[in-house]
């Protein structure tokens, strides 16, 4: 099926993100943040360093088969079958929302993001109160929420997250997204590496191991974000912590807004390719 002038003009503007993403240069400061990072956790045993990455690895895999099985998920991806069914009412199946245009596509997707980005922005904002409770459920809770849009937008263009290697392959978008900027260009190129095998396998054949040293900066960045709140949020405006509410929120934004633009790229790409061979 020939591309239509709006699919080519999100296909150019996913090349335009792309070449961004790829020729981002890291500065000084982060590239000695990035040493000290993995100096300090190469000083731990390596069986120890194996088991840390085995265990994240495994709790990623089960958060993602509890959210994807959880019947709020699957209320939302009924939802989302009804709005598809708007524009079309012979949709049956998630797969079939692939039959509608980029645009409505495009539509039902940007409901899911921005949804998901006010929950990121509430969230910050509650662990920016300086609660116990509130900052130690913080990495857990946005792991989640970032997991599950992944998950809402591969469902806005078609693709159910239901077999081994379309697990995988969402995992890894949100693994690519939540990496610092100057490694995202090396997981970025993997996916869409993925995208040229011709037909989507059942299974995936690829290496499956997600975290690594690499990855620890995101959960480092959320450690000094709570202690960067835990020193402010005596600080009050009208008996309100507000400035550190404020880190909180937009800490957490930001990161939710990364991972929801890499996931919309990344399937926009899948649904243009199964549309017409663009590899």
């Amino acid at each position: 099926m020939a591309l239509t002038e709006r699919d080519r003009k999100v296909l150019a503007e996913i090349h335009e993100w792309e070449q961004n993403l790829l020729q981002y240069e890291p500065n000084d400061f982060q590239l000695t943040y990035e040493k000290y990072l993995e100096r300090s956790f190469s000083a731990l045993p390596i069986k120890i360093q194996r088991q840390f990455f085995s265990l994240l690895d495994t709790w990623l895999f089960h958060l993602h088969s509890m959210i994807q099985g959880s019947e709020l998920q699957l209320d939302v991806k009924k939802r989302i079958l009804a709005q598809g069914r708007i524009f079309d009412k012979g949709l049956n199946n998630i797969e079939d929302l692939r039959k509608l245009e980029i645009e409505k596509l495009e539509y039902i997707a940007d409901q899911q993001i921005a949804r998901h980005r006010l929950y990121s922005f509430i969230q910050g904002g509650l662990s920016g109160t300086g609660g116990a409770l509130a900052l130690g459920t913080d990495i857990p809770a946005m792991a989640m929420i970032n997991l599950r849009a992944v998950q809402l937008i591969s469902f806005a263009y078609g693709f159910e997250v239901n077999t081994p290697y379309e697990i995988i392959q969402s995992l890894k978008v949100f693994h690519t997204a939540t990496l610092p900027l100057r490694l995202q260009k090396e997981g970025w190129l993997s996916l869409t590496e993925d995208l040229k095998v011709g037909e989507n396998p059942y299974f995936y054949e690829g290496n499956d191991e997600m975290t690594d040293v690499t990855w620890i900066e995101q959960p480092a960045r959320q450690l000094l974000k709570a202690f960067v709140i835990s020193i402010f949020r005596k600080k009050l405006i009208q008996g309100i912590p507000i400035i550190s509410m404020t880190i909180g929120a937009g800490v957490n934004y930001h990161l939710t807004r990364r991972v929801t633009e890499m996931a919309q790229k990344y399937y926009q790409l899948r649904y243009l390719k199964e549309k017409e061979a663009i590899f």
